[in-house]
């Protein structure tokens, strides 16, 4: 018998959670963003729930083979664009939206033979500072594509730096605006925390294309100031276990390598089938979130490899019965409908919940809920 440790997608969050997008910007077209895997839910487990988005926006060109295999005949745009000159191939071949983001790219599709006209999205650097050409010299790239046979249509894009912190947009959406200034073409600048903190008060923002990214798989794109629960995200991915041990400790006894937890009153512990190696964090600590059959308490002591510790304590104060077997949520969603945000446990394990995802061990059997 394998050991109880599962992760479960759920297409109907995700359906949920693109309304919530589509409320946020009801003029917008929007990119599904399912790069790394579908932050680590899987493509293939994660297409149905997200078919209704206008297209799909991912780094790999595998991942772009992917989705036209499970049949998706839309637009697909590859955010980072090309890598050489042979991708474009590809590109022409699937039918595939890419982003141009330096000369390099131009470069390379100038030298492309091909007799099918590619549609690119020539992306900005307005203060991310990561990828894309400057304010002052983004007219010229444009003007470079806009002369090539091989250049169909250009779209515009850039990235918010801040969108979901105290310094904003406004920087960024003043230097877009001045260089993009009459030029034909879509606009994207919105990601997740530009959609649902922005574009409801700007709904400029999101006349043309949205990036949706986190928000899809139920994650607050500025947790801790707000919460899954405050825009009304359901979270798309549950990962649970089962006790396989309970340990009574008196006060004094510690738990787990470097005694990291030492009790100061009698307490029944359990221990769960989930660790480091399942893709949950070591380096979360005591007093960790976690949901036992529903009731919240917390983690004890350090992660191990295969294991970790909970207080069952406030689970008996309850009046529930707990024992081997008895649910252990990590995050997403228990059996009785309790939600444990995958935001919690990772501000407490001083991360984000996009690491959490991504890090899903290949160990963990992932499924999909039946609707």
């Amino acid at each position: 018998m394998p050991r109880p440790i599962r992760a479960l997608i759920h297409p109907s969050a995700l359906q949920h959670n693109l309304s919530r997008v589509r409320r946020a910007a009801p003029d917008a077209q929007v990119w599904a963003v399912v790069k790394a895997n579908a932050y680590g839910h899987g493509i293939e487990r994660v297409f149905d729930g997200l078919r209704g988005a206008d297209g799909f926006a991912l780094l790999d060109l595998q991942e772009a083979q992917r989705l036209r295999q499970l049949g998706w005949r839309g637009p697909i745009l590859l955010l980072e664009g090309v890598f050489e000159a042979r991708d474009l191939e590809l590109c022409s071949r699937l039918g595939l939206w890419h982003t141009i983001h330096c000369d390099e790219q131009i470069d390379m599709l100038a030298a492309h033979k091909t007799q099918l006209g590619h549609r690119v999205f020539l992306k900005m650097n307005s203060g991310m500072n990561r990828l894309g050409f400057t304010p002052q010299r983004f007219r010229s790239a444009w003007a470079r594509l806009n002369a090539l046979p091989q250049v169909d249509e250009i779209s515009f894009m850039t990235h918010f730096s801040d969108a979901d912190g105290a310094r904003g947009i406004g920087h960024q959406v003043a230097a877009f605006d001045t260089a993009t200034q009459d030029l034909p073409g879509e606009r994207s600048l919105c990601n997740s925390a530009g959609v649902l903190r922005h574009a409801s008060v700007q709904a400029a923002l999101a006349a043309d294309w949205v990036r949706a990214g986190i928000v899809l798989y139920g994650s607050a794109p500025d947790h801790p100031e707000h919460g899954a629960a405050h825009w009304d995200l359901q979270p798309a991915m549950t990962l649970s276990t089962r006790l396989v041990a309970l340990q009574q400790l008196q006060a004094g006894d510690s738990v787990g390598y470097g005694s990291c937890f030492t009790a100061d009153q009698p307490t029944t512990i359990g221990v769960a089938a989930c660790g480091y190696a399942d893709g949950y964090p070591r380096h979360a600590g005591t007093g960790t979130p976690v949901l036992v059959n529903g009731i919240r308490t917390r983690l004890l002591g350090r992660v191990s490899m295969d294991l970790l510790a909970v207080d069952l304590n406030p689970v008996i104060a309850a009046g529930l019965e707990v024992g081997f077997g008895s649910e252990v949520t990590l995050w997403g969603r228990a059996e009785n409908g309790a939600v444990l945000p995958i935001d919690e446990v990772a501000a407490a394990a001083g991360t984000v919940g996009y690491e959490l995802m991504c890090a899903l061990a290949p160990r963990v059997p992932v499924a999909v809920a039946v609707v």
